[in-house]
């Protein structure tokens, strides 16, 4: 079968044992609709369902809960209490913001992915589905997320993981680590005010100015004009470590040029 064809229900989920925390955000899947509120299945955690109250599901007086959940349908909710004696789960939709909400539904999409990931390292090494899921529950553990598993895998080497999941399933991990995983960057910016009264005054702006692209090995710079007398700068590098320093070097280099060829200058920091 291939995988436009195949069932979600047949894909790998990796899902956690026990109970969420307190206040943690946590994504689901709307199971019942009943007049006094909605049950939800955690597709995080494995056989949990909670409870989102009516009063729970939007800010204001509901009318009726139905115009605002469904049945099916993906929610991002906050834990508000947990009993396990009781194996209940109290749940709120109205107390999640739409940055927490974004990001929890960005995290699952790529827990999904790394479950993708996961069975493509099963099938190469010929590993049976349990075996696999035993597996993720351990990185589960170790990592939080499958993801984070992967993440870390591709900044730090399989040797990482080789003492959880064995050496031959490591160096297939980071072998699919590093064709989907790309270090994050970072980026620091500023922008230069600078002035000529020079008849060529344009001209040594920019010699100026160019003498900031000899401090850009190994960073991606932008210069770019802003509107006069202002010329921003902008650095994208690995880490702040390399771009504050690169930034550093470019702002002493430019300013000390365009003094030298008779104009004046100052470096005003922005932030990203």
């Amino acid at each position: 079968m291939t995988e436009k064809g195949k069932k979600a229900e047949d894909r790998l989920i990796i899902r956690r044992s026990g109970y969420p925390a307190k206040g943690e955000i946590v994504i689901g899947t709307v199971t019942r609709v009943l007049d006094f509120g909605a049950f939800v299945s955690l597709d995080e955690y494995e056989g949990r369902e909670g409870l989102v109250h009516i009063s729970e599901v939007a800010p204001g007086w509901i009318k009726d809960i139905r115009d605002y959940v469904k049945k099916g349908q993906k929610v991002v909710c906050k834990v508000l209490d947990v009993n396990p004696k009781r194996g209940h789960i109290d749940l709120s939709i109205k107390d999640v913001n739409e940055r927490q909400k974004r990001e929890k539904i960005q995290q699952w999409k790529n827990e999904l992915k790394a479950f993708k990931w996961l069975e493509i390292v099963g099938e190469k090494i010929g590993l049976q589905r349990d075996e696999l899921a035993k597996i993720g529950k351990k990185l589960i553990e170790e990592y939080d997320t499958i993801y984070g598993a992967f993440e870390e895998i591709a900044f730090e080497g399989y040797e990482v993981l080789s003492p959880i999941v064995g050496e031959e399933f490591a160096k297939a991990m980071a072998e699919i680590a590093h064709e989907n995983i790309k270090p994050p960057k970072v980026k620091v910016r500023g922008y230069f005010e600078l002035k000529s009264n020079a008849p060529d005054g344009i001209e040594r702006i920019k010699k100026a100015l160019t003498e900031a692209y000899k401090f850009a090995n190994g960073v991606n710079m932008k210069i770019e004009y802003v509107g006069a007398p202002r010329y921003r700068v902008i650095i994208e590098a690995e880490d702040y470590k390399t771009a504050e320093k690169v930034l550093k070097n470019v702002t002493s280099s430019v300013l000390r040029t365009i003094k030298k060829l008779g104009g004046e200058g100052n470096f005003v920091r922005e932030a990203v």
